[in-house]
């Protein structure tokens, strides 16, 4: 990746390559990750309870339309996500609930929903199923000095 800052271009930037800048995955919360060790238990007091299932893909799954990203059409789409207590992604349940007003990155955006990973919410110190909204931008980044890609 620091081989493609140096033209003045990002992987996200190349069209069918998963993207990393271009679109950004909105989630507001984070886990505390706590080991615990045999029978031991982490004192109450140090374990954070999500109230929300918390994304942990070290790389977006949302690609940008190569057609779509060449005609410099961006958009925000808005998706249900039903999560399993097991932080899985039930994706039949998955549906636009606002669109970009642009069907081929609503159509992405629910692609890239189904290979989504989460930790899942926690009420009460279990892992519990729940739907949330999950915003997926899709905006091109300022092109480098050699220009478009290609």
């Amino acid at each position: 990746m620091s081989d493609a800052r140096t033209r003045g271009r990002t992987d996200a930037q190349r069209p069918g390559l998963p993207i990393r800048a271009s679109v950004r995955l909105c989630v507001g919360a984070s886990v505390l990750l706590v080991a615990c060790h045999g029978s031991e238990r982490a004192p109450a007091a140090a374990v954070k309870e999500n109230d929300v299932p918390v994304a942990i893909n070290s790389v977006s799954p949302f690609q940008y339309p190569s057609a779509l990203y060449a005609q410099g059409i961006e958009g925000e789409v808005r998706l249900r996500i039903f999560v399993d207590s097991a932080g899985r992604v039930v994706p039949e349940s998955t549906r636009v609930a606002t669109s970009s007003g642009t069907p081929g990155l609503d159509s992405a955006a629910v692609r890239g929903a189904a290979r989504l990973r989460f930790a899942p919410a926690h009420r009460d110190g279990r892992p519990v199923a729940m739907a949330f909204y999950q915003p997926v931008v899709f905006r091109r980044t300022p092109e480098g000095p050699e220009g478009p890609p290609p």
